[in-house]
């Protein structure tokens, strides 16, 4: 007879949904945004498929600005980064190589296509980006077993572990990937999040490979609402003369999101082509949400160190990556023996979101979590203007009550 697992355990495919998207800043709307969208609101046709003009015109220019030669001809957009992963997936073929850890919404896409995934270890020193050697001998061994290796999929600015890929790993990851024949897709959606911007280096695979990268953003990470979908993916600059569908990824992209009806809303688009644009309220806003999040994420890695666990010093994004392997015999005391157990217990006992490893591609039994800033901003909108505002948000008495609890609820596991 055919066993079925528990409701909610087992290998994780196409659901539940992880508990925390990551997306969500928890900060209010900017009201130029709003009053875009709410000017927009009367129309009632999509945009076509892959971006009108202008919002393609303003994704280039966001790419211009960062040292990428990019036009409107090169970009795609799509309603949302796992509708683009799938579309960009589907685009190249072959089997697709992963970090451990990733995102959680990466791998449900390849496995939608039938894909195999195979995913490789990343370095001590951050994560998003695979050991160049492990890759290569992962690349061995996938075509020793018949397999035919053709995607990296990377992040310079994780998720899920919030770090920053130094630019020699990125350098060597890349091209090891490039001599074996693999595409590169940069998921560069956290990038606009550095904590701090002016002591980080973030270098992009597409400024030292630009033929052999697809850039991808989702706008939700920094620039406009998670409740706005579009992403954007920025494809090597095509001679026009020699592009057609069969062979040129950007049409064969642009065919899977017209077969699966992914086009961006219509009142959607002028206000994200006024975010990608970058005026002063939108970087204004970016930068100081950056900020108040490290400070959070910087003051929540040491309550985890205080603890007895372990993680990296989180560099971007709002989250952090632990692991709590060091309190398994304290876990293991409440019940905890597993990564889905550990999810379950925190999120009940902090009352917010907490990510399971098994999520992101990490072993089940590896007792690691990923805990979202946006638990200390507060529970008001109100509460969270206050925290975004302040000089150091660390001190404000609902946020130091949030930590407190936060690494209250660590030391219980000692």
């Amino acid at each position: 007879m055919r066993q079925t697992a528990p409701e909610g355990r087992g290998p994780v495919r196409y659901g539940p949904p992880a508990p925390d998207t990551g997306l969500d800043t928890g900060l209010p709307v900017l009201p130029g945004l709003a009053g875009l969208l709410a000017a927009a609101a009367g129309r009632t046709a999509p945009e076509p498929p892959g971006g009108g003009p202008v919002l393609r015109e303003a994704a280039a220019g966001y790419w211009w600005r960062r040292g990428l030669r990019t036009h409107p001809e090169d970009v795609v957009a799509a309603p949302g980064a796992p509708a683009l992963l799938l579309a960009l997936i589907a685009a190249h073929g072959g089997d697709l190589l992963l970090p451990r850890p990733c995102p959680a919404w990466w791998t449900p896409q390849a496995r939608l296509l039938g894909r195999p995934a195979y995913h490789v270890p990343t370095p001590a020193e951050a994560g998003g980006v695979p050991d160049p050697y492990a890759l290569l001998e992962t690349v061995r061994r996938i075509r020793a077993e018949g397999g035919d290796p053709r995607v990296l999929l990377l992040s310079v600015a994780d998720d899920p572990t919030a770090t920053v890929a130094p630019p020699e790993l990125v350098r060597e990851a890349c091209e090891a990937a490039v001599a074996e024949g693999l595409h590169v897709i940069s998921d560069e959606t956290w990038r606009d999040t550095l904590h701090d911007p002016g002591g980080t280096v973030l270098l992009s695979p597409a400024e030292m490979r630009p033929d052999d990268v697809t850039v991808l953003v989702d706008l939700g990470g920094a620039l406009a609402p998670a409740a706005w979908p579009c992403a954007v993916a920025r494809f090597p600059p095509t001679d026009p003369s020699r592009a057609d569908r069969w062979t040129d990824p950007r049409a064969r992209v642009l065919d899977v999101l017209t077969a699966l009806g992914a086009l961006v809303p219509g009142p959607v688009a002028p206000a994200v082509a006024h975010a990608l644009d970058e005026p002063g309220d939108v970087t204004v806003r970016a930068r100081r949400a950056a900020a108040t999040h490290g400070r959070l994420a910087g003051a929540a890695y040491r309550a985890v160190l205080a603890a007895g666990a372990l993680a990296r010093p989180p560099q971007a994004g709002r989250h952090l990556y632990a692991d709590l392997g060091p309190l398994r015999a304290g876990l293991a005391a409440r019940g905890v023996t597993d990564s889905l157990e550990l999810e379950s217990h925190l999120t009940a006992r902090l009352g917010a979101p907490v990510t399971g490893g098994h999520r992101f591609g990490d072993e089940l039994g590896a007792l690691r979590v990923r805990f979202g800033t946006g638990m200390f901003l507060g529970a008001g909108e109100e509460e969270r203007a206050e925290a975004l505002g302040a000089e150091d948000p660390v001190e404000l008495p609902h946020v130091a009550r949030a930590l407190g609890d936060f690494g209250g609820a660590l030391e219980e596991l000692r």
